[in-house]
């Protein structure tokens, strides 16, 4: 969902994370208490805007979270830009707080695609220059902190480096004007590009464009040429017929890197039709479930129960291989974000994206999420393998078939 809304040539400063596993006896970063009763361990917690109050998760669950290839395909660093400016471009403004949350946080790999915009094609081409280089400047400058996944092998040796990956990715296709613009951002350092966003360009139609329209000769082309290089085709935003046509056109798995079930959502036009979800499954691809309120569901109460619902709804309807996290928030969420923030990002989209007082839903808005997650899954009746699926070992495997050239 994430727009970008940042002065051009700005860049997202990325904080440090390292791995509880490795370092919870040496550095004290997560265990805040021995193991206690029935398999239980206390987890300490952090929280902006947030009491901060321990959280009990089972030793399953922190075994499965710290133990795992932890991927969340759609999570910028940050949302809100009055926290981007405090941080600055070295990092200078981030609290020793923040950057604990990011390493407590057991995330692996960051998927930071934002939508960026612009007044003309220059413009968006532009802005998403400065974007990529924004991003590779940050990775250059701290070796010692970040590491940019470009393939396999860097998803493979991530885990446990101390190092947090930073998966370069754009919710729009709008700055390739021509088929060398998709090998321009690929050596730049782009590996997922989803092909529209709300909106029609000259690839597609968006999911919120009053008319369906499918993928046009040129988007044919920007796909073909994608599939060459290895680069990830995602219509996590894109309209029905678009989505269809992307599945038949691509020759490697289409991504749906953060969507949810039409079924479940109550129809809500950013999710995606059982025939849309069969027809990626059938190119091999996965699914990251987000948990934006109004893409679970479309009335109250919105729990993490009715989120595990469409994981449920897609591993029944196409398998669980096919099942991944994309949450479409940083580590605290919309409903955190200061209130003019908070209003100017909601009134930027049409009346159909339905917002209602909240955006997020308690217990997967906070950096400790992919915790909350894991125990959902783990009463579900998931297995351990199941749940290493879901928490990055399937968009690991289909990020490798991809990217193979």
């Amino acid at each position: 969902m994430t727009r970008e809304n940042r002065a051009p040539g700005s860049a997202v400063a990325l904080p440090r994370r390292t791995v509880l596993k490795a370092a919870a006896g040496a550095a004290g970063l997560m265990l805040a208490a021995p193991f206690i009763n029935r398999g239980r361990a206390v987890v300490q917690a952090h929280g902006r805007g947030r009491t901060a109050v321990p959280q009990e998760y089972s030793t399953r669950c922190i075994d499965l979270v710290t133990g795992s290839l932890v991927i969340d395909m759609l999570s910028p660093l940050v949302i809100a830009r009055s926290i981007q400016q405090r941080w600055g471009p070295d990092l200078s403004g981030m609290t020793a707080e923040e950057e604990q949350e990011f390493r407590d946080s057991e995330i692996d790999v960051f998927h930071i695609a934002v939508g960026v915009g612009g007044r003309d094609f220059e413009d968006q081409y532009q802005n998403t220059l400065l974007f990529v280089a924004g991003y590779n400047a940050i990775i250059a400058s701290r070796p010692d902190l970040f590491v940019r996944i470009d393939s396999a092998e860097d998803l493979a040796s991530v885990h446990g480096s101390g190092r947090a990956g930073i998966l370069i990715g754009l919710q729009t296709s709008a700055h390739f004007h021509t088929l060398d613009d998709v090998n321009q951002f690929y050596w730049l350092g782009q590996r997922v590009s989803q092909l529209t966003y709300n909106s029609r360009n000259m690839i597609g139609n968006g999911a919120t464009e009053r008319v369906d329209g499918g993928i046009s000769d040129f988007g044919v082309a920007i796909v073909e040429r994608m599939n060459e290089i290895g680069m990830a085709v995602d219509v996590s935003h894109s309209g029905d017929r678009t989505t269809l046509d992307a599945c038949e056109v691509s020759s490697r798995p289409v991504l749906f890197t953060h969507s949810n079930s039409r079924v479940l959502s109550g129809g809500h036009p950013r999710t995606k039709t059982d025939e849309a979800i069969q027809a990626m499954g059938a190119t091999g691809g996965v699914m990251g479930m987000t948990g934006v309120r109004m893409f679970v569901k479309d009335r109250e109460p919105t729990t993490i129960e009715d989120y595990i619902d469409h994981f449920d709804h897609v591993r029944d309807l196409i398998g669980v291989e096919h099942l991944g996290v994309g949450s479409d928030v940083d580590l605290h969420g919309y409903d955190d974000m200061p209130t003019d923030e908070y209003e100017a990002l909601k009134s930027a989209y049409k009346d159909s994206y339905a917002f209602r007082d909240k955006i997020d839903i308690e217990g997967v808005d906070h950096p400790k999420r992919m915790f909350d997650l894991t125990e959902a899954l783990i009463r579900r009746g998931y297995t351990d393998d199941h749940i290493r699926g879901i928490l990055g070992g399937n968009f690991q495997r289909v990020l490798g078939e991809i990217w193979e050239v």
